[in-house]
């Protein structure tokens, strides 16, 4: 992710680069962490590992970029079916606000202890909106929007009312559209409940970055911790994953048979035909070249196509067709 090669810089004093040779010495959006020393998770050590006897496996923090054993992330991974994302206890912590989403979106860890405590504290959660609702329900914001409702009615009457009411409901209608359309931090109405801070890495199902709050606030927040890249859906896992998928398909698609598929079986007996005797005979014809050891010229090229298309019409003219 934002990674350029250093070739040309500082750090390779005889090494030019000919692809940007007006590249800068000093490459500083580059972050080197210690995989590019062949150490990994927070046990340093290398992948796969000689002196580990333990079956494991690796797990990639989508924030670091660093792999860590699963049994190294401070809590028992999912099923590796259940979660599409992690992220370490060290981005965790650098990105402090996760912690608010992971109490509504984060894939529960597996655990080997009694987890009464965690449910306690939904439970209290689940309590404390039950009296925010009591508490609104008492303080009239029903009733505030049933008032909004008939002031709306009016706004709607203007047609059989006097030209000097009118002000008022413009007036009145401009305060309605105000209020409906003054933006919500999604990440402070999480904040304002109760959540619980882990130290331990939390697993991630596949959509949840699209539920990030976009405000300008937490953009802004985004980009002093440098990690933007959470709301970009391009730059998850699974779009990785699929991108190298269709790469991979790409490569190996035969253009020949594209073409072929697209014809009937009568069409595909004479492309073939056709493309064997193009290839045996330019085959003959380039062996005479490696044989006396000269050049290939663009003329030679053009005589041999010019030669083949003579050869083919002349079969052609010579075939004759029988209908049933």
């Amino acid at each position: 992710r934002n990674f350029r090669c250093d070739c040309g810089n500082s750090k390779f004093k005889n090494l030019q680069c000919k692809l940007l040779p007006e590249k800068g010495k000093v490459n500083s959006g580059n972050k080197y962490n210690d995989n590019f020393y062949g150490l990994y998770c927070i046990c340093k050590r290398p992948y796969p590992d000689p002196e580990d006897e333990i079956p494991d496996e690796m797990i990639q923090c989508i924030v670091c970029e660093d792999w860590f054993h699963g049994r190294h992330l401070g809590a028992v991974p999912p099923e590796s079916g259940d979660f599409h994302e992690m992220v370490c206890q060290a981005c965790m912590n650098h990105c402090h606000f996760l912690w608010a989403y992971a109490s509504q979106l984060a894939v529960p860890a597996l655990t080997k202890v009694n987890s009464l405590e965690e449910e306690g504290i939904v439970l209290k959660v689940e309590e404390s909106e039950e009296q925010k609702k009591e508490i609104k329900r008492e303080s009239g914001v029903e009733h505030q929007e049933v008032k909004e409702e008939k002031q709306m009615e009016q706004f709607n009457e203007p047609s059989t009312s006097s030209g000097s009411a009118c002000p008022e409901v413009k007036w009145t209608f401009f305060s309605v559209v105000t209020k409906s359309e003054e933006p919500v931090c999604k990440l402070k109405e999480l904040q304002s409940k109760q959540f619980l801070k882990k130290g331990t890495a939390t697993f991630w199902p596949s959509n949840w970055r699209s539920k990030l709050c976009t405000c300008e606030d937490c953009l802004k927040m985004y980009s002093e911790l440098e990690v933007q890249f959470l709301t970009d859906e391009c730059d998850t896992v699974l779009a990785y994953e699929n991108k190298g998928t269709s790469d991979q398909e790409a490569e190996r698609r035969d253009p020949l048979m594209d073409t072929l598929n697209s014809m009937n079986r009568v069409q595909q007996v004479e492309l073939i035909c056709e493309y064997n005797d193009l290839k045996t005979e330019l085959t003959d014809y380039l062996r005479r070249f490696a044989d006396e050891g000269t050049v290939v010229k663009r003329e030679d090229i053009q005589h041999f196509f010019e030669e083949f298309q003579s050869r083919k019409r002349r079969r052609t003219n010579r075939m004759q067709y029988y209908c049933s």
